[in-house]
């Protein structure tokens, strides 16, 4: 069992869950700033941020970006700030309009993969010019590897030098029409880590009802947790989550459970290598 610190990372709205499918979800850049505040108290050092429009819609807005980041120095002293750069908020070079703001990290798909209903693109030339704007920002790049190939391609471009520093990579799993929740892959995905970029620090997500499932097995593998309202609403069949700090909580007893510490915001930038608060 590791002792070193358990990052947990907490996808506060994301682009697809709204207050019809469970009204904690936070969708006002005030209703984010709170929500966060208390998942920061229950144990999050890591913030992954989306924003929205009045009206629930997905936005790339900047404007929007800028007062979340305000908010949450604000009020959540050290905690790391991750932007989206995702395909549902925005179009083509637009999914990086925030990045000139300089969050501590920003979310990297380094390749194409399905989704439930459509195709999520992921062309080259806006992955590199993705990855070139975090590197003149100085933003972090947090690789989210929805296929074993993503993982070979975060190594390339850092072999190619278009990241500063170790990447940070996320296995994203349970995504429906993409990679399941299945044991013996999520452990050759650690396996590939540990072959290709052994300096990397690495976390795992678990979409909807296995968000739990993907929980408990990082805990006691050695890597970092991420979940929140975005990837699943619910405690369980019957429940839904009433906060995102509920679901923090849920992951601070799993590492207790494994004796394993939780990060403190300071000891996160330590293991990501990020610049102090």
């Amino acid at each position: 069992m590791t002792q070193t610190p358990c990052i947990i990372c907490v996808a506060i709205t994301g682009s697809v869950p709204t207050k019809a499918d469970n009204p904690a979800v936070p969708i006002t850049v005030s209703e984010q700033i709170e929500s966060t505040h208390e998942a920061f108290e229950a144990g999050a050092s890591i913030c992954h941020a989306h924003v929205r429009n009045d009206d629930e819609t997905p936005s790339s807005d900047p404007e929007k970006f800028a007062r979340l980041k305000e908010g949450l120095e604000q009020h959540c002293p050290g905690m790391v700030i991750q932007f989206s750069t995702g395909g549902r908020s925005g179009a083509g070079r637009a999914r990086g309009g925030h990045l000139s703001l300089r969050p501590d990290m920003a979310s990297l798909s380094v390749g194409s993969n399905n989704f439930p209903t459509r195709v999520y693109e992921n062309p080259p030339d806006l992955v590199d010019w993705l990855a070139a704007e975090m590197l003149e920002h100085e933003v972090k790049p947090e690789i989210e590897a929805f296929d074993l190939s993503h993982i070979h391609q975060a190594a390339a471009m850092f072999r190619a030098g278009k990241f500063a520093q170790t990447p940070y990579v996320q296995f994203v799993m349970g995504v429906k029409n993409a990679m399941p929740v299945d044991r013996p892959t999520f452990d050759f995905y650690i396996e590939t880590m540990k072959r290709l970029l052994p300096d990397s620090p690495w976390c795992a997500a678990g979409i909807g009802k296995d968000q739990i499932t993907v929980n408990e097995w990082v805990v006691p593998a050695g890597g970092h947790a991420r979940c929140g309202l975005e990837d699943n609403v619910r405690l369980d069949r019957t429940t839904l989550a009433p906060s995102n700090a509920a679901l923090v909580q849920r992951v601070v007893d799993i590492c207790a459970r494994h004796d394993r510490p939780v990060a403190t915001p300071a000891q996160a930038r330590d293991l990501l290598g990020l610049r102090p608060a």
